[in-house]
């Protein structure tokens, strides 16, 4: 398949809300030449990035919006749009692959609109330019409404959270401290000619100073590293595991935390791997055989407790509860075109009843670390905070993140150092070059 009408195709999936880039982007790489790939993430992805800003560009070059039936062809324009302002491409050989794809995509009729469009926004640029200039979506690539509320809410964090949503995510990795620690598997990485710093925050994170395909990682098959976020990491750092005991992993799929609990307590705790996806759980699988962990994996929605639970109370939760996604937009862009602003309240519901269902389950002064990739206080503080109203017997705990290595069982606990306090936990924002946007907050019973 052509691979800009590849793109065109998960591009126009996208904006109709029929899946998600993360869904949609799979089946296409497989369609298309091995060597194509890597353009096909890039024009997908850089276009639903800028997508906000070349939305704005079409609405001022097109006299009439297309029909549904031709939004393929809006999206061949979105591609080439990205192409020529944020990549080096020859500008005739943008418009010449658009107008190609068009051809491709049998709607002849399309050929010379495209190429109209396309050679007049680069005649006309610096006069669109100053028309847009003050539009907030041109401006910061984001929806007004998500504008308006981080700005609103997080004055002084604001212009760093759209820069780091607006930022290309780097490649984090977590060695697998039953095999290595970070110091050692920091050489094996110079010695096969990779390079890579340490994370400031989690002691087992490596970012790498480009993305790097796994199979090229030392050790990567046999479990000495796997791919996870920073702020992520800090999960189970944060929910502190001790050997021998139950834990449960709600909402686990892709299982990073769920492996990263069991490397901290040697393998040695009874943990379950909940999802309600039972095709997500094979992620999970396939993390835990290539690390060599055991956890029990339930396909089962989480607050039908009835349906899963066998009465034995957990030591400690985890709840990794969906949520709006915010705080990683840099990694799907296309949640920003996808969120609507009713979803937050649905999904705040949505938490809420996950911890109300999860906290009969916990032992009495057993813990539970309620978290999301989330940047907005209605599916956060404000969620823990109803939550707290309803429950005498839940009380907010220090976030202290139990630096614990194999090598090192008697580390103190440090206070968690990065990102700012909240009335209910604790909020990190997306930081260029450095970890995503996450929330914490941990709950004791008793």
């Amino acid at each position: 398949m052509n691979v800009r009408v590849a793109a065109a195709r998960v591009v126009t999936a996208v904006l109709q809300d029929e899946g998600s880039l993360s869904t949609l982007l799979p089946t296409y790489l497989s369609k298309v030449g091995e060597r194509d790939r890597s353009l096909l993430q890039q024009l997908c992805y850089g276009t639903l990035r800028y997508y906000p800003r070349i939305e704005a560009y079409l609405n001022l070059l097109l006299t009439k919006p297309f029909k549904a039936k031709d939004k393929d062809i809006e999206a061949v324009l979105a591609c080439s749009i990205y192409q020529l302002l944020e990549t080096r491409i020859p500008s005739h050989a943008a418009v010449n692959e658009a107008v190609a794809a068009c051809k491709a995509l049998k709607k002849l009729w399309a050929k010379g609109l495209v190429n109209a469009v396309l050679r007049r926004l680069l005649r006309e640029k610096e006069q669109l330019d100053t028309t847009l200039e003050k539009s907030l979506e041109f401006k910061t690539l984001h929806p007004k409404w998500l504008v308006k509320l981080w700005s609103d809410t997080w004055p002084d964090q604001f212009e760093n959270i759209i820069s780091g949503n607006n930022s290309q995510a780097p490649m984090t990795l977590r060695v697998n401290q039953r095999k290595n620690n970070r110091a050692e598997y920091l050489s094996m990485l110079q010695s096969a000619g990779i390079e890579a710093s340490a994370t400031q925050h989690s002691p087992s994170g490596i970012t790498l100073k480009k993305p790097q395909d796994v199979a090229a990682l030392p050790g990567f098959s046999e479990g000495a590293v796997s791919v996870q976020d920073e702020a992520a990491q800090l999960s189970a750092y944060l929910l502190s595991p001790k050997a021998g005991e139950r834990i449960l992993d709600a909402c686990c799929a892709p299982g990073g935390k769920t492996c990263h609990i069991l490397e901290l307590v040697d393998n040695n705790a009874e943990i379950v791997a909940l999802d309600i996806s039972s095709k997500r759980l094979e992620r999970v699988e396939e993390n835990l055989e290539r690390l060599a962990l055991q956890a029990a994996l339930i396909g089962a929605d989480a607050s039908d407790t009835k349906s899963w639970w066998d009465g034995q109370p957990f030591d400690r939760i985890l709840l990794d509860a969906p949520c709006s996604a915010t705080g990683v937009i840099r990694r799907h862009p296309d949640v920003k075109l996808l969120r609507k602003p009713a979803d937050i309240a649905k999904l705040a519901e949505l938490q809420l009843t996950l911890l109300n269902a999860l906290w009969p389950l916990l032992k009495e002064n057993g813990t539970l670390l309620y978290a999301t990739c989330s940047i907005l206080p209605e599916e956060n503080d404000q969620v823990v905070l109803k939550f707290l109203d309803t429950k005498k017997n839940a009380s907010l705990h220090a976030l202290n993140l139990e630096l614990k290595s194999l090598e090192s069982l008697n580390t103190e606990p440090q206070k968690l150092n990065v990102g700012i306090d909240t009335p209910a936990g604790h909020q990190l924002f997306p930081q260029v070059g450095g970890h995503d946007g996450f929330y914490y907050a941990l709950l004791k019973k008793g």
